[in-house]
């Protein structure tokens, strides 16, 4: 990635949580904040900070580490402390030029709002969903947003920004065990944590398998979707329902939901 030598060098902030396999429930370092480690890394190598806030001893952290890390920073704090106020309380006195971040994390909210609540509070610009960054010059940096399809669209961003990282950014290199046990962990205790009072209230249960969406027509080329989306359908087993009474109109509904499997 082009970096002018003429400016300083760019420091970097990743934030990454612990994550969950889908499967076996294990602990493990989570796909898209191990994405972001990549991306800092080719970033820079020499000022990146990665950086985690809970538990310094969950042995997930170790495979960060052995990304190639020397270290690696732990702000220590209990389950139910609000991680947002303790970041707060960390950037205020040293605000790196990029914060990346991955989209979700894998345990606990998992609402996706932490790269946007972050950067509100610290007055800086939020970026979600990156998939590369083009090059950083004179206090601006190009960066390429994942879009669906594949499509990818070019940002231009002021230093400095929070962004989130996306699945389809470049994958993260394998994690060697002998380097993640040596790397050190520094921890850092900050006496400002809240505790988030809200999610002592909360009951947590597995989720459930999302409803099955509706058949959507596959098109090859742009004009075969747009003329699936506008013709008329074909089919002549469907009904139109106008002046009838509202209990058999939300019947008919209710029994093409059941019978397309979207409601059970």
């Amino acid at each position: 990635m082009p970096h002018n030598p003429s400016e300083p060098e760019l420091s970097v902030c990743v934030l990454v949580s612990i994550g969950q396999h889908p499967s076996s429930e294990r602990a493990r370092r989570a796909p898209t904040d191990a994405r972001a480690v990549e991306m800092g890394l080719e970033l820079a190598p020499a000022e990146l900070q990665v950086l985690h806030v809970g538990d310094p001893y969950d042995q997930a952290l170790r495979s960060y580490a052995g990304m190639g890390l020397d270290s690696l920073r732990v702000i220590e704090q209990g389950e139910y402390d609000d991680v947002l106020n303790s970041l707060l309380h960390y950037f205020s006195s040293d605000l790196p030029d990029i914060i990346f971040t991955g989209v979700r994390a894998e345990r606990g909210e998992s609402s996706g709002m932490l790269p946007y609540l972050l950067g509100e509070c610290l007055g800086c610009t939020v970026v979600s969903g990156i998939a590369q960054v083009l090059c950083i010059e004179n206090g601006f940096a190009e960066v390429l947003q994942a879009q669906p399809r594949g499509q990818r669209r070019k940002l231009k961003v002021p230093l400095p920004f929070v962004a989130s990282v996306d699945m389809a950014a470049a994958a993260p290199r394998q994690s060697a065990f002998g380097s993640g046990s040596r790397a050190k962990i520094d921890i850092e205790q900050i006496h400002a944590a809240l505790v988030d009072s809200e999610a002592l209230d909360w009951q947590w249960s597995p989720a459930r398998n999302r409803p099955k969406r509706l058949k959507v027509v596959k098109a090859k080329s742009a004009a075969d979707r747009l003329k699936a989306a506008t013709q008329k359908s074909a089919s002549s087993s469907g009904q139109v329902l106008r002046d009838m009474p509202a209990g058999e109109m939300a019947q008919a509904v209710f029994d093409l939901l059941l019978e397309e499997g979207v409601v059970r």
